[in-house]
């Protein structure tokens, strides 16, 4: 869930409609497309060479560009896979020219952009759809309509978002930002202006609020007496799923993962925790599982979504 600093600094500077990975030849393309609700989002389409095994499509975190997970996009590219990744709305290449004003739900991300996403790539495309979602994308993907189309789903950094889930020193740092600098960037800039603290991609402010909200509670929006009716969608998902979280991610550790996880009450689950030096990384945080040292992680995903049994 967390947008920081980080993932700007990992960002390609290259726009991604123009991109091309020069060491795998594969090519990026954007592709415009409209939600059901008429909104304008963008995505981005990562072919292989010759006719691609399956489809995979990258529900991303709150607050981070889907420009950031073009390494990932590149190396699922280079085993045949074509990839696809989205900005949601007021985020990256889908934002309006103006942040102050602009009325979404938090929830639109899952509903209508992810949605259309998913229906663009289920209508155009033969074989197997498979999902990756980080962060937010964990809770997305029990939000989707059509959901069945999609054949396995792995996340990565998906937890309740509660601060008692995290370590002192994160949680001092997460309520600070919850009770006195969101609200009072919020209320000066009328969106959550992170930017203005490094901290990543600016949110909308019904976005910022919302998250706020929720994240008051042990298990999110499951705990919210508005957003009972949720349980039951997640509990609809009957798909093999991958839940990885690292030991050292302190917005997501593993139970905050299995706090919020358990909601996909149907599915055929795994919780995997992981150890960072078990793939070569000193590292990896919220954001780490997607730098390019993270390439042992990615193998192992992939070789599990693409499996046939």
């Amino acid at each position: 869930m967390s947008s920081t600093a980080q993932a700007q600094k990992q960002q390609h500077a290259q726009d991604p409609a123009q991109s091309t990975d020069h060491a795998t030849n594969t090519p990026s393309v954007l592709v415009s497309l409209s939600a059901s609700d008429g909104y304008k989002i963008q995505a981005t389409r990562t072919a292989p060479t010759g006719n691609p095994k399956g489809h995979l499509i990258v529900a991303g975190a709150t607050g981070v560009p889907q420009r950031f997970y073009q390494r990932f996009a590149t190396f699922c590219a280079a085993q045949g896979i074509e990839v696809w990744t989205l900005d949601y709305r007021g985020i990256g290449l889908s934002k309006p020219a103006e942040l102050r004003g602009f009325e979404m739900n938090y929830l639109d991300w899952a509903r209508q952009d992810l949605a259309a996403l998913l229906t663009h790539v289920a209508t155009l495309t033969s074989g197997p759809i498979w999902m990756v979602g980080h962060s937010y994308g964990g809770h997305a993907f029990g939000l989707l309509p059509g959901h069945q189309r999609v054949s396995r789903f792995a996340t990565f950094a998906t937890g309740a978002g509660w601060h008692g889930w995290m370590p002192p020193l994160e949680r001092l740092r997460v309520l600070v930002m919850w009770r006195v600098l969101g609200p009072l960037i919020v209320r000066a800039k009328g969106y959550l202006a992170w930017s203005l603290l490094g901290m990543g991609e600016d949110l909308p402010k019904n976005v910022f609020l919302q998250w706020r909200h929720w994240c008051q509670w042990p298990r999110y929006f499951f705990d919210d007496p508005e957003q009972a009716h949720l349980a039951h969608e997640f509990a609809q998902v009957a798909i093999p799923i991958r839940a990885i979280n690292a030991i050292d991610d302190k917005w997501a550790p593993p139970d905050s993962r299995d706090a919020f996880m358990a909601a996909y009450s149907q599915a055929q689950l795994e919780a995997i925790t992981i150890q960072p030096t078990n793939y070569g990384m000193t590292q990896i945080g919220h954001m780490g599982y997607f730098r390019p040292q993270a390439h042992m992680l990615w193998q192992e995903t992939l070789d599990w979504l693409t499996q046939t049994k």
